[in-house]
């Protein structure tokens, strides 16, 4: 048995795991919080990439939109942490084998890696082209990668529960 799985077998062993699994209310409020998480992180994300691909709120600067969201975006990427570990704990066992469980993920990580490897590089410059009519192609690339990313990250965590 490989390791990995060995130790999620044991993480659904524990205590911890078990009541927040058999828990009529327990599982179904995390289960909440961690959507309200992901409405906060991929709603003020979203708002973002849509002002970077000139869809909305054109005349407002790209860097005031990003520090006015920035709190909103990291309250839900915390709630959505913080309740997707204790879902993981919960269901360990049974996500090591679960492809959508797998494929959320390695999207996860993609799209922990787009907004890093944006702020490193195109977003400081953004004071050339804050207002422009027209945003720097890299810039709008990472928009379109999110918006596509946060989508393939929601619906394959829809699919956990339906892939067995």
């Amino acid at each position: 048995m490989p390791a990995v799985q060995h130790f999620c077998e044991w993480v659904s062993s524990t205590g911890f795991s078990i009541a927040l699994r058999k828990s009529i209310w327990a599982f179904p409020i995390v289960e909440s919080l961690h959507v309200l998480g992901i409405v906060l992180l991929v709603g003020s994300v979203a708002l973002l990439d849509l002002r970077l691909l000139g869809y909305i709120m054109k005349h407002e600067p790209v860097s005031k939109i990003a520090h006015s969201v920035s709190r909103w975006t990291w309250a839900g990427f915390a709630l959505m942490f913080v309740t997707g570990l204790l879902l993981s704990a919960a269901e360990a066992a049974e996500n090591y084998f679960n492809l959508a469980f797998r494929i959320k993920l390695a999207l996860l990580v993609l799209v922990g890696l787009n907004p890093l490897i944006f702020h490193l590089t195109i977003f400081r410059s953004v004071n050339s082209w804050d207002l422009s009519n027209v945003i720097p192609w890299r810039a709008r690339a990472a928009a379109w990668s999110s918006l596509v990313l946060w989508a393939g990250i929601v619906v394959a965590g829809r699919m956990i529960a339906y892939i067995h």
